[in-house]
């Protein structure tokens, strides 16, 4: 990976990372947590966000890969299975 690209990935996964903790502090200080208790509860809604996220992505990607193999087929002369 490029330096450019290295810096620019970097960047992108710092931005999610602050926008997903703002959300969450925001979620929890609209539902009355304050002090420290704020930064507790923001650090565990963010760690629980990033990981849903962590284990949804990949399960999107093979879920859709494996309905596009079912539907739709390599060769142009098979028909692809019904539904």
């Amino acid at each position: 990976m490029s330096e450019k690209l290295r810096k620019i990935v970097v960047i992108l996964s710092l931005v999610l990372i602050a926008s997903i903790a703002l959300t969450s502090m925001g979620i929890a200080y609209a539902g009355g947590v304050k002090g420290w208790g704020l930064l507790a509860v923001t650090f565990f809604f963010t760690g629980g966000v990033i990981i849903v996220l962590a284990q949804l992505i990949p399960a999107g990607i093979l879920l859709s890969s494996f309905i596009s193999s079912g539907v739709s087929s390599i060769r142009k002369n098979e028909l692809p299975v019904q539904a």
